[in-house]
């Protein structure tokens, strides 16, 4: 039985998709908003997620953002908005399908069909990573060490998630700038060195000698709990 997540605030659509959903043999979990679903998702991982862009707490965008860090279940938006830039931004961030409102029940539900097809609906490992020295929460984009949570940039954080969602393969310097910087950064291999040094003085408890942050020279980086 897949597990379906619905994150809408208009609670007569939640219900409408909830009874169908179950009337095909999903298993549904449903949230109201942001922070309810990425708590959800990481307690009990979904195989698909459906998701409103206009959410009371945060943008639907940072929702995927927040499972796209740890969770490779395919995500539909289901949003009133119509613009382009709406769901090239959405697709941009991870989402796999977008959905306009108002839509027919028979179609979407051939989407849903079509998304869990299309791929295998398993996480790609857990939304907590430990180490001896940090605690990762991915799905709350927090790092905590013994003394506590540790501060780190949107930058530091982008590369920390690249690094952490390929646990123990290289990740080359080419990919690490695309992904956090953007295709025109490829050669910035000095972005690396900077932004790496940072976090090793922020987790790592003997930065010259890195036991989790390990650098391949002249090749890339690599995450090893």
């Amino acid at each position: 039985m897949s597990k379906v997540l619905i994150v809408d605030d208009d609670r007569q659509l939640l219900r409408a998709l909830a009874i169908n959903l179950r009337a095909r043999q999903y298993e549904v979990e449903t949230a109201a908003d942001g922070t309810s679903a990425l708590d959800a998702a990481s307690r009990r991982p979904p195989d698909l997620v459906i998701l409103d862009l206009g959410l009371p707490d945060m943008n639907g965008v940072e929702v995927v953002y927040g499972l796209r860090g740890w969770c490779t279940a395919p995500i539909i938006i289901l949003s009133a908005r119509e613009g382009q830039a709406d769901k090239v931004e959405a697709l941009d961030a991870g989402a796999d399908d977008y959905v306009t409102k108002p839509f027919g029940m028979d179609e979407f539900l051939a989407r849903v069909r079509a998304a869990l097809r299309r791929t295998t609906p398993t996480t790609s490992g857990t939304a907590t990573v430990q180490t001896d020295a940090f605690t990762i929460d991915l799905a709350a984009k927090q790092v905590t060490t013994a003394d506590g949570p540790v501060r780190l940039t949107p930058t530091e954080w982008n590369l920390l998630e690249v690094l952490v969602r390929n646990t123990g393969k290289l990740v080359s310097q080419k990919q690490l700038l695309q992904e956090v910087w953007g295709p025109t950064y490829e050669a910035e291999t000095n972005y690396l060195r900077v932004y790496m040094a940072q976090l090793r003085r922020k987790l790592e408890p003997d930065p010259s000698r890195p036991n989790h942050l390990i650098t391949e020279p002249g090749i890339g980086y690599r995450f090893q709990p």
